[in-house]
This record gives structure tokens, sequence and C-alpha cells, in this order.
């Protein structure tokens, strides 16, 4: 087979075991980038292939341990699904991802954002990612129809893992969403492309408006648009919001990987008091 008829056998199989598209767009991508880098079809290469460009990724690309997982996974559903040649995957392990604390707007940070904001759609996108903690693609994909004034929810069509969800509403956030819907009129597409293509922006589009904005806040932090969702499920904890609806509000599978929030609240929030102070309080009150 051509590279190229392999990686149209590839999008055949993605479709066919249901994968989100987001995944089909991935595993086709790192199969493609695979083969142009040999300049050879996948069937004319090997384990030592796939374990040279691996390395020559984490060492002279210098990708993190999470983005060489992603090729990792795209390779091994190349060869194991779509040529049916499985691959060893002791020879080919995954790396464990050191999960570092990232870094939070504060809430005067998150203010000066949406101030900065010169036009309205740009505001009322950047407002419905943090007040509902949604993910750079849930708010490219929102349709008009996904906004539910009456129950105050926000319908996620297709989210990660290719799971519908419901998210939270905000008052505020509604009252911005009408103002721009007066004025933009969008019709589908809740937020359209600036290229006049009459579907959705596209998630880079939108990762480009949040640095732009970020810049003029004057915010320095290393921060990307995920960071709005990591500042809400933090803010939610701060106030004193259970760490079960905040997985349910971000639509997390597994109450783990809500409860990485938890090492991220500062102790100064918690209003927690050590027992070692009250330990004089309790001998007093028996003496």
């Amino acid at each position: 087979m051509t590279k190229e008829e392999i990686l149209e056998k590839l999008k055949y199989e993605a479709i066919l075991r249901g994968l989100s598209k987001n995944t089909q767009d991935e595993y086709y991508t790192k199969a493609k980038q695979y083969q142009d880098y040999y300049d050879k079809p996948a069937t004319e290469l090997n384990i030592d292939d796939i374990k040279n460009y691996l390395y020559y990724l984490l060492t002279e690309k210098g990708l993190s341990p999470g983005t060489i997982n992603t090729y990792n996974s795209g390779l091994r559903f190349l060869y194991n699904t779509t040529l049916n040649s499985p691959v060893n995957g002791n020879q080919i392990p995954c790396h464990h991802k050191q999960r570092r604390f990232p870094d939070i707007l504060t809430r005067n940070e998150i203010t000066a954002l949406f101030n900065a904001c010169d036009n309205l759609r740009d505001k009322c996108m950047l407002m419905t990612m943090y007040s509902a903690g949604l993910r750079l693609s849930d708010v490219s994909c929102l349709k008009v129809m996904d906004i539910d004034s009456a129950n105050m929810q926000i319908f996620i069509r297709n989210g990660k893992g290719g799971k519908d969800r419901f998210a939270l509403l905000s008052k505020t956030n509604l009252e911005v969403l009408r103002a721009y819907w007066k004025e933009y009129r969008p019709k589908e597409w809740l937020f359209y492309s600036r290229n006049n293509t009459g579907t959705h922006i596209t998630p880079r589009a939108t990762q480009d408006i949040f640095r732009k904005y970020k810049t003029l806040a004057g915010i320095t932090k290393k921060v990307t648009c995920h960071t709005l969702r990591h500042s809400f499920a933090t803010h939610l904890l701060e106030a004193g919001v259970s760490i079960y609806h905040i997985k349910q509000l971000l639509g997390h599978a597994d109450i783990s990987t809500t409860c990485f929030y938890l090492h991220i609240i500062k102790i100064s929030e918690l209003n927690v008091v050590s027992p070692l102070d009250t330990l004089a309080e309790r001998s007093n009150k028996n003496a």
C-alpha cells in the first residue's frame, strides 16, 4: 500500500470504531507525520523505526511526555488496528506524565482579561469558557440551540470521549450571550469563523484570541485557554462547592481527575485549623 492508501484505511478504521472526530484527526496526523519523516509507507517500517522516531521526538524535538504518548497511541492504532500488524507494547511503553501544578488566573486577572476584549464576540466566547468550565473544543463547536436558558444550562455535544453532557449557564453569561446574539445574529453556530467559511470558529483561532487579550490584559503567567477551565474549578472549590458537584460540571468520568484540583487550592483558602492548635483549647476545657 502507498502512504496515502494507509492513511485512508486508518481513517476508515477510526470511523468504523466510532472514535471521536478529535481522536480520528489525531491518529491521522500522527501517522502522516511518521510516514513523512521516513518518506516511506508504514508497511515498510518496523518496531525499530517506531522507537527511533519516538526517540527523535523526545530528544531532538523536545516534546513533552504527554505529547509523546499521543504519538505512541496513534502509531499503535496504525499498526495494531489499521495494518493488523501488532507491535510489542513493552518495546514502546507510554511515558509517565509528570503532572505539575498549572498557573491559575485570579478573579482580578479574569476580570482584566474580559475588560481587555475590544469586541463583544471575543468577550462572550472567553466568558462562556470560564463561566461554564468548557474545553477549547467545547466552546468552538457550540450551536445557538445549545444555550438552554429555560434550565440555565449549556448542552455540550460530542465532548471529550464522544460524550454529551450539560454545563453550567450563569446569569451574567446569559446576559452577555443575549447582547451578543442581538448584535451578531448567529444562526447555526454560536461563534462563526471570521473567514466566512460558514462554519464554526476553529480551536486554533480561539487560542489566538485568548493570547491576544492575555497580552493586552498584562497577564504574564504561562497560561492557555485551558487555564480558564482550571480557574473555574479552582474558584468553585475556594467557594466551598463540593468536589462531586465540580466533577459533574466538568464532565469528568473519574473523580480522581477532579481531585487534582484539591492539590491546587491554596491552604489558606481551606479555612482549616491544625489539630495542634486545638490541643491547648481542649486542655483548658478539661481543666
